[in-house]
């Protein structure tokens, strides 16, 4: 055997290579796979941009009213028109924006900390802490719920904390029972047992075994909740018991607007509505993409 045969050959570098299944990547495969789920990222991206930055270059004040041009017609200068005083609808559905927003988000967050937690506690413990969950969701949905979301802004006062309080409280069954099902059937799943055997206790358990694998069922539930809450915000301020006018708020205007369907004046209404329905459209479209981006089963 020659001696060139013998010679070690030389060692090659090797780089790590980058992980295949960052976020970033695996957002844009999602996206990539399901067109719809594009769209309804897009909408939601250009409503958090009116919300965040809508008030501050819509073309003019959403509360400044002119007799002068009240009820005009869409226009070059009025591109939804003006309502009853003369206020620009166009500005005013741009600015709602963030009020209808911020309530949906709120309220959401809140029932899915603390509907979610309690669900996950019901379902993993049992006992008496599923009979007392179980007990507190049963009262509300005895009730119609939006007949107790009118009765709770009623007694504690029409204000944004009050409504987004009344909307956590009328969705607390749905997330309980979501998280509770999913819980009860993973606490004696083989991976639950190996972190116990592992000697994690219970509140770790549930914060690192049992709270991510129900994560994407809860996501689903979150968007289709938001596009409730902005309903229930606007069926609030349609009957009265929602923000106070002259605030810009979508429900607001639509009741403002409907006397004015009849007699010709369809934009004061149509627009506003037209709003709330594209942002209720983009929640519930918004579900599947939210429930891929966050199961860990979809990452390549």
């Amino acid at each position: 055997m020659s001696e060139a045969s013998l010679t070690a050959a030389p060692a090659t570098s090797v780089h790590p290579t980058p992980p295949s299944n960052s976020i970033l990547r695996h957002a844009v495969d999602v996206v990539a796979d399901n067109p719809v789920t594009g769209l309804a990222f897009g909408l939601f991206a250009l409503m958090a941009l009116s919300a965040v930055f809508g008030p501050h270059v819509v073309p003019y004040d959403p509360l400044a009213s002119d007799t002068s041009a009240t009820l005009q017609p869409p226009s070059l200068h009025h591109w939804f028109g003006t309502d009853l005083v003369g206020r620009d609808i166009f500005s005013r559905v741009v600015a709602a924006t963030r009020l209808d927003f911020m309530i949906a988000i709120a309220s959401v967050a809140l029932v899915l900390v603390v509907g979610g937690l309690a669900g996950i506690a019901a379902g993993f413990f049992g006992g008496w802490t599923d009979r007392i969950v179980g007990r507190i969701s049963d009262t509300i949905m005895a009730f119609p719920l939006f007949v107790l979301a009118m009765g709770i802004v009623a007694a504690l006062g029409n204000t944004v904390t009050n409504i987004v309080i009344a909307t956590a409280i009328i969705n607390f069954p749905l997330y309980v029972r979501i998280a509770r099902a999913e819980a009860n059937v993973r606490r004696e799943a083989g991976f639950v047992q190996a972190a116990r055997l592992s000697g994690n206790s219970n509140a770790r358990i549930l914060l690192t075994q049992i709270t991510p694998n129900i994560l994407p069922i809860m996501m689903v539930q979150v968007s289709l909740t938001m596009g409730y809450a902005i309903l229930n915000a606007a069926g609030l301020s349609f009957i009265g018991l929602g923000v106070k006018p002259p605030t810009p708020e979508w429900g607001i205007m639509v009741a403002e607007g409907a006397a004015n369907i009849i007699s010709g004046e369809w934009w004061v209404a149509v627009f506003p509505g037209g709003a709330l329905m594209i942002a209720v459209f983009c929640f519930n479209l918004l579900g599947d993409g939210l429930r891929d981006l966050v199961d860990p089963q979809r990452r390549k």
